[in-house]
C-alpha cells in the first residue's frame, strides 16, 4: 500500500527521494511539501481537438522490442486523450521511444512508455481528466495517461500499460485517464516485467532490466 501511495504522489513523473519515502512510511504526505500548482484549464495550439476523436474507437498495433500488442483506443469515453494518442502515433512521435519505468508490486504492476525518462515535455500538456475509475482500480490490459501530480491538465505524451490488476489512489486532481486497452499480446509486457528492475533501482519501481523500445505504434 505504501508503494501505491508513493506512485500516486510522484504521479509517474519520477521516483521519490529517500526523505519522501521515509515520510510516507511515517504517515506523512511529504516533508515540508508545498502543493503542486495546477496549470490553467486550457490546451495549447499543438494539442488536437477532442472532437477529432469523439465518438470513435481506434484499433491498431503497438510493437515493443519486436513483439506486437493489439490495442484499442476509445474516443467515446476519453475523446481528448484518444485525439492526443492518435495524433502522436500518426506523427511517429512514439516510434523509437522508450518504456522507461516498470513497477512490479503485487497490486501495482505497470509499464510506463512514451519517453526516454520520467521527465515530461513542458510544452505538451493538456487536460481534462477523462474516464477515471471511481474505485481507483485499473484492470490488467488498461492503457492510461501518465500525468504530473495534483494537476488535471498535467497530462502529456506518456502513458502506462497495466499488466496485472492495479490500484492507484487518486490525488487532489483525481485519477488517471483510461484511454484504451490491450486486446492481444499482453504477455509481452508480463515477460518484460518477469525480467525485473535494473539493479540499483527501487526493488519494485525503476527502469526495466530488459530495455524496452516502442518500435512502432499505429492506429486506424
Amino acid at each position: 500500500m505504501v508503494l501505491a501511495v508513493v506512485l500516486q504522489l510522484t504521479a509517474f513523473s519520477g521516483n521519490p527521494t529517500e526523505d519522501e519515502f521515509a515520510a510516507l512510511e511515517a504517515g506523512l504526505s511529504s516533508p515540508s511539501a508545498t502543493a503542486t500548482p495546477s496549470a490553467q484549464p486550457t490546451n495549447g495550439p499543438d494539442i488536437p481537438a477532442a472532437d477529432t476523436a469523439a465518438g470513435k474507437v481506434f484499433t491498431g498495433e503497438m510493437t515493443l522490442n519486436g513483439n506486437a500488442l493489439g490495442v484499442e483506443i476509445d474516443g467515446t469515453k476519453a475523446p481528448q486523450a484518444a485525439a492526443v494518442l492518435k495524433a502522436l502515433s500518426d506523427g511517429g512521435s512514439y516510434n523509437g521511444s522508450a518504456c522507461h519505468r516498470l513497477t512490479t508490486g503485487e497490486t501495482f504492476s505497470l509499464l510506463q512508455c512514451g519517453g526516454a525518462s520520467a521527465s515530461a515535455d513542458p510544452d505538451y500538456t493538456w487536460g481534462p481528466l477523462e474516464n477515471t475509475p471511481a474505485d481507483n482500480t485499473y484492470p490488467a490490459g488498461t492503457i492510461a495517461v501518465a500525468r504530473s501530480g495534483d494537476n488535471a491538465y498535467g497530462n502529456g505524451k506518456q502513458f502506462f500499460i497495466v499488466y496485472k490488476d492495479t490500484v492507484i489512489p487518486a490525488d487532489s486532481a483525481g485519477g488517471y485517464t483510461v484511454v484504451g486497452k490491450v486486446t492481444s499480446g499482453l504477455e509481452t509486457v508480463t515477460n518484460i516485467a518477469s525480467a525485473g528492475i535494473t539493479p540499483g533501482s527501487n526493488a519494485t519501481d525503476g527502469a526495466p532490466a530488459q530495455p524496452v523500445t516502442i518500435d512502432s505504434f499505429s492506429l486506424k
